[in-house]
């Protein structure tokens, strides 16, 4: 799968690249990951990618040109490719946004600066406009990073261990249980004493009422819309039962 990322700082995106996870899939020959430098497509001696917005304010506005040369350039090395701009106007990126965007064969996108990027680039070049949340970046190398990290874990053969991205937090509306490891205590703490037990399934019980707990205390609002099964459904039954005695008590 090929990451192409259009910025005026790919030294930013080449970093990321050397590290961890994403470096051994690059290696491996799973992903690439291309900065593409947007300041290569503009003219004049001092590669300008900015200009001042039409009607006045603050701040300035990235060039039409340069954008759509190079967005053009990393199409024809991608022609299957969908082009995301990073914005906070976007849709929220979720992990259901990462899996539907792991199927694809690669991703171009489009990192703003300054104020944004020209309008007429949004309605000619941009199949979607991706945010990672409610807030402001400088720019949008930060976002297509986490994108980029959150996406290639789905690529097969990405991860260590392959069943780690099918228990990861939100993989099923739920987040992720509990995690303890050595020393078996610690700072007067012990860990769950069915860890120790090699009782797989009580194991297994246990990680689910954790991931349960978790969900419920952290992010309730995950709850709201899922179904739950037998299993799930007989844990909220016996906290029910500990809060009814609790309260009559």
């Amino acid at each position: 799968m090929k990451f192409s990322v259009l910025t005026i700082f790919p030294e930013m995106v080449n970093a990321f690249a050397q590290y961890g996870i994403i470096r051994r899939a690059v290696e491996s020959g799973r992903i690439a990951v291309d900065a593409i430098d947007i300041r290569d497509f503009a003219e004049g001696r001092h590669r300008v990618t900015d200009d001042r917005p039409y009607g006045g304010g603050s701040g300035m506005v990235m060039k039409p040109e340069p954008l759509a040369k190079a967005i053009e350039s990393a199409r024809r090395e991608n022609p299957e490719s969908p082009t995301i701009l990073l914005t906070p106007q976007g849709r929220p990126f979720d992990q259901q946004t990462a899996e539907s965007l792991a199927r694809c064969k690669g991703l171009v996108f489009v990192c703003g600066r300054y104020e944004g990027i020209d309008e007429r680039i949004c309605e000619s070049y941009i199949d979607e406009e991706i945010s990672i949340g409610d807030y402001v970046l400088t720019g949008g190398e930060l976002a297509a990073m986490v994108i980029i990290d959150a996406v290639t874990r789905l690529v097969p053969g990405t991860l260590g261990n392959e069943a780690s991205a099918a228990s990861d937090t939100f993989s099923d509306d739920l987040l992720e249980h509990a995690h303890y490891t050595r020393p078996p205590i610690f700072e007067n703490n012990a860990i769950p004493e069915v860890l120790l037990s090699g009782n797989h399934s009580a194991i297994e019980a246990w990680r689910l009422e954790s991931s349960l707990i978790r969900t419920f205390l952290k992010r309730p609002d995950l709850m709201e819309t899922r179904r739950l099964d037998h299993r799930e459904k007989e844990i909220l039954k016996k906290w029910m039962r500990h809060l009814e005695t609790l309260i009559g008590g």
